[in-house]
């Protein structure tokens, strides 16, 4: 960001379904989270030089108003509820309220400074929103098989096996969509391609990680264990040395690198030799299974972020 960070004016904004609370300046601003809402709230932000939005993740009701955001050039982070809770608890504020949240999200950008979300294009909204969707469907089907197997009543059951149908036939549409997607993409296509010659990572792992991590290959190593939640978190206090932990970042990123994990412990050259050293050391399989998910994240942001580079098998 070229701008002074001594001058730049973070402006909470709390986002609901139906409203947002905007916090400007020391005062508080209350909008229809509609386009009219938008319009109001971007005519609030514009006058003032130099304004920064801070936000949190709402479940997507934060998307519409990020991308106007966007389209108008105002910076905006959003950041993840757990760090703006972490850090109303640091500051010892227990009460809750749409005016408190919008002004705990200004004093959070004041302090910590974030950086600007970057805005995603079409075919990342599009492939983030089908990639979500596919992950409920399959949630659905596990769920209503496991059900029909149970369910006595002839009725029922007719009724039970023609939602799996239904649901299968969904899932099926959705993959569809997902490969036209890909296809449609030249962008896309180089990407994917690049991460399922690694082994263990089919098509599905690939799509579901560029969809949650688009910052894959921008990353260091570090950075990338960390934001997705891989990075170990020692736990020492005195002379008392406890187990370190992973925790926090993208569930979804971690979901998705598990089976591709297990995959690659047993059949890439290299990661399959370092989950059976660990395992040799001592290490539980759980333990070892989660190094070789972190090495094999570290591996996949390196091979966008050299794509020059051929990956030694």
């Amino acid at each position: 960001m070229s701008q002074n960070n001594t001058s730049i004016i973070y402006a909470g904004l709390d986002i609901h379904k139906a409203t947002l609370q905007l916090h400007l300046t020391g005062r508080d601003y209350e909008l229809p989270n509609t386009p009219a809402g938008h319009r109001k709230l971007l005519a609030l932000i514009t006058s003032p030089p130099n304004i920064h939005v801070v936000c949190e993740a709402s479940g997507g009701y934060e998307r519409q108003i990020v991308a106007a955001l966007h389209a108008v050039n105002i910076p905006v982070s959003v950041l993840n509820p757990a760090q703006a809770r972490h850090f109303a608890r640091a500051l010892g504020q227990r009460a809750k309220t749409d005016p408190l949240d919008a002004r705990l999200l200004s004093l959070c950008g004041e302090a910590l400074k974030p950086e600007p979300t970057p805005p995603r294009s079409q075919t990342e909204r599009q492939l983030v929103e089908l990639v979500r969707y596919r992950l409920q469907l399959i949630e659905k089907l596990l769920a209503e098989r496991q059900q029909a197997e149970m369910i006595e009543h002839p009725a029922l059951r007719r009724q039970s096996q023609s939602l799996v149908r239904r649901l299968e036939g969904d899932l099926a549409k959705v993959n569809a969509l997902l490969a036209n997607l890909r296809k449609d993409s030249s962008e896309l296509t180089t990407k994917a391609q690049r991460l399922t010659s690694i082994i263990g990572v089919g098509d599905q792992t690939a799509l579901n990680i560029l969809a949650e991590m688009p910052e894959l290959g921008t990353l260091n190593r570090r950075q990338v264990a960390a934001l997705a939640g891989l990075a170990p978190h020692p736990r020492q206090s005195g002379q008392w040395i406890g187990k370190s932990s992973i925790g926090g970042g993208r569930t979804q990123v971690r979901r998705a690198l598990y089976m591709a994990a297990l995959c690659s412990s047993r059949l890439h050259p290299s990661l399959s030799v370092f989950y059976q050293r660990l395992r040799a050391a001592g290490k539980p399989a759980k333990v070892a299974l989660t190094a070789v998910m972190r090495k094999l994240l570290v591996l996949l942001n390196f091979a966008l972020k050299h794509p020059q580079i051929p990956l030694a098998s």
